[in-house]
């Protein structure tokens, strides 16, 4: 008795499948009408706004160096480590936490002397050490830069402020930008005789992004208490969104 259910199951069940295949492809698509027609029966909204905030910076980067020439390469390597050290010891006492300072170039390059009509002419080598000083306390920022300066730096080669956290100032930003977003919402549907439905989707671009360092020219010697202007910073929040619209 349970073999002949299991085969009545089964003949069912190929029944079925071969009245499927037998259907005309025409009728299947009616049966089923793709998903993306029922999105044409709604009128809809795409739209983008922005939302932007100024907030004083409380933190800077500082790119800075040394450059030394001497007559071998070894030399300059030596002397080069010797400035180098001196700099960093400088940060150090004038606040500046190791994690702060990184490494971020270190460039042996023979130097050569050009004469027409002659082959270059081995004159020495060039060693660059660059790092980057994270500064989070700007009031020791002045101080920071003589220091290096004065302790052997002769390349300060860009400066850039930033945030410690900008959670804060990216969400002061988003509330601006999706009031922006609605308010141009509800215009469009004034303008066209609609009412916001509802809204579909929402996404987010942008935020807040650490400037990169701007250019300073080089100095060999600083005066004490060399001045900063931080200023303010603008973060932006870029944000699109579908409504769905109704009479």
């Amino acid at each position: 008795m349970k073999t002949v259910l299991i085969r009545t199951r089964f003949t069912a069940l190929a029944l079925g499948l071969a009245l499927a295949a037998s259907a005309a492809p025409g009728a299947l698509a009616q049966a089923a009408p793709p998903a993306a027609d029922s999105l044409f029966k709604a009128t809809t909204l795409n739209l983008a706004a922005y939302g932007e905030t100024e907030i004083a910076p409380d933190m800077a980067t500082i790119s800075l160096g040394v450059t030394i020439q001497a007559k071998s390469a070894a030399g300059a390597m030596s002397a080069n480590a010797q400035k180098m050290s001196q700099v960093m010891a400088a940060l150090k006492a004038a606040g500046i936490a190791a994690r702060d300072i990184q490494t971020s170039g270190l460039n042996l390059s023979p130097q050569y002397a050009y004469e027409q009509n002659l082959p270059p002419r081995l004159t020495g080598y060039q060693v660059s050490n660059q790092v980057t000083v994270t500064v989070h306390d700007l009031a020791r920022l002045g101080a920071a830069v003589d220091a290096t300066v004065n302790a052997g730096a002769n390349q300060v080669n860009g400066i850039s402020f930033g945030l410690n956290d900008p959670t804060a100032a990216e969400n002061a930003a988003r509330e601006t930008a999706v009031k922006a977003l609605a308010a141009k919402a509800e215009l469009y549907a004034r303008a066209t005789g609609y009412r916001i439905g509802r809204l579909v989707s929402l996404s987010e671009g942008g935020g807040y992004s650490a400037p990169q360092p701007m250019p300073m020219m080089a100095m060999a010697r600083m005066k004490a208490d060399t001045p900063v202007s931080p200023g303010e910073l603008k973060v932006r929040i870029d944000v699109s969104g579908l409504y769905e619209l109704t009479r």
